[in-house]
């Protein structure tokens, strides 16, 4: 196991680095790395087979951590509580958190069941989307320009470990969707029969568009199928993370 390396030094580089990758949502572009803390998102990590470069552990924490987390890390740094509260995003810090290198760059695997981010920009959406990508089956998830950033802190958050088990590609145009060879399906609030009759595709890509917007006029030419979220209740329309949820449901009916 890697010994640690006690640091107390506001000053210290590898400091500065996580107060940076901890509140500025594009910092890990630059940087090739990104943060997350505590123990669900750290553990989940572990169980996807994620290698952390750093385990950064308040002194109150180190002596509890649990071995595992030491031998995943390649370097451990110790650190005093009040220097992870300065790094924490969390309301209460967690004491413990990884530094995680970017995956590679992926190319888009076009026959994968697929989720397109048109311009969906609230972190909390985005991060939503993902958990129900994971849980219903779809394992790659495109975004497109202008969509929120995908490893941002607030996502990572959102995303309660799904991250981990997706294939995710950001900064697309919409020249690059040529790559799929899979069904677009969109939702449309005027065209298109109910989600839970229609004959959906699979595998097959599903667009989620921006929270006011919806999908763009340029993405929706594109569309094979349309479907329709039944609202007896009569509200104008639905969270686009609420849509989602319905609308990969449906889809992952077709694997029951």
């Amino acid at each position: 196991m890697t010994e640690p390396v006690f640091i107390s030094s506001r000053e210290n580089a590898l400091l500065k680095e996580l107060r940076k990758l901890s509140t500025d949502n594009t910092a890990y572009r630059k940087a090739g790395r990104f943060w997350i803390e505590g123990d669900h998102l750290c553990g989940a990590a572990l169980t996807r087979g994620v290698k952390p470069a750093v385990l950064v552990a308040s002194e109150s924490f180190w002596p509890l951590a649990p071995v595992e987390y030491a031998r995943a890390a390649i370097k451990i740094v110790v650190i005093p509580d009040g220097a992870f509260h300065e790094i924490s995003g969390l309301e209460s810090p967690a004491r413990v958190g990884f530094v995680v290198d970017l995956p590679a760059a992926a190319a888009i695997d076009p026959d994968a069941a697929t989720v397109i981010l048109d311009r969906v920009q609230d972190a909390g959406n985005v991060g939503s989307i993902l958990r129900s990508a994971g849980a219903f089956g779809f394992r790659q998830v495109l975004a497109l320009k202008g969509a929120a950033a995908l490893w941002s802190p607030k996502v990572l958050r959102a995303g309660m470990g799904a991250h981990f088990g997706l294939q995710l590609v950001e900064g697309l145009e919409l020249a690059d969707l040529d790559a799929l060879r899979v069904p677009l399906v969109v939702t449309s609030s005027h065209q298109g029969d109910l989600v839970q009759r229609l004959d959906l595709p699979h595998p097959c890509a599903w667009a989620m568009g921006h929270e006011g917007q919806g999908v763009s006029e340029a993405l929706m030419a594109r569309a094979t199928v349309f479907a329709r979220i039944g609202q007896p209740g009569g509200e104008e329309s639905l969270n686009v993370a609420a849509a989602a949820a319905i609308c990969l449901h449906a889809s992952s009916l077709k694997l029951a």
